[in-house]
């Protein structure tokens, strides 16, 4: 498991790239259709990656609590499926049952969407107040596969609770880490 930080290029205070993607379903999503009245979490994830999956069950719990706060959620998967089945759309319509994920969970078949937030590995996170700005490109707390801390999204929550008091973004924004995206050739 090789662990690749977040690039964390996309600057603060830049504006939430659009896009239009489908869901496993077919269902098409619109930037628009997934942001909250107060902002949008964007998450950018797979469905082999042990950093995901260590991550899944609190990232659907964390996804609840603040889509009551009114921050929309969503979870794009860009991997390569041709040289990385495990991801492809049918799989993530298992995974996020598995993890019973009530947010749209987005395929990114052409990387366009990766590549315009500058996502770097699985998970990817970026956090947009409700103007759509970033506040927030980090991880979701210090909890890895392979260390003993708990998974418990305090760097996550603390951005949250700074962006919706209007204190302004966190100085000390740690990269997120996971695996690297897979990347077509």
């Amino acid at each position: 498991m090789a662990e690749t930080p977040s690039t964390r290029v996309l600057p603060i205070a830049s504006y939430a790239p659009e896009f239009e993607l489908p869901d496993a379903h077919g269902q098409s999503f619109t930037l628009d259709d997934v942001r909250g009245p107060r902002g949008l979490l964007v998450m950018f994830v797979c469905n082999h990656c042990p950093f995901v999956v260590h991550l899944a069950e609190a990232l659907s719990a964390f996804a609840k609590e603040v889509d009551g706060l009114g921050i929309g959620v969503v979870a794009i998967n860009s991997n390569d499926t041709q040289n990385y089945p495990a991801d492809a759309p049918d799989k993530m319509i298992e995974f996020s049952a598995k993890y019973d994920w009530a947010f749209p969970y987005l395929f990114d078949e052409d990387q366009s969407v990766a590549k315009s937030y500058v996502a770097a590995c699985t998970p990817d996170f970026y956090l947009f107040d409700g103007e759509l700005k970033l506040v927030y490109c980090g991880q979701f707390d210090a909890s890895r596969p392979r260390n003993s801390e708990p998974v418990t999204g305090a760097d996550m929550r603390t951005a949250v609770t700074r962006m919706l008091a209007n204190e302004g973004p966190l100085e000390n924004q740690r990269p997120s880490t996971g695996c690297g995206i897979k990347w077509k050739v």
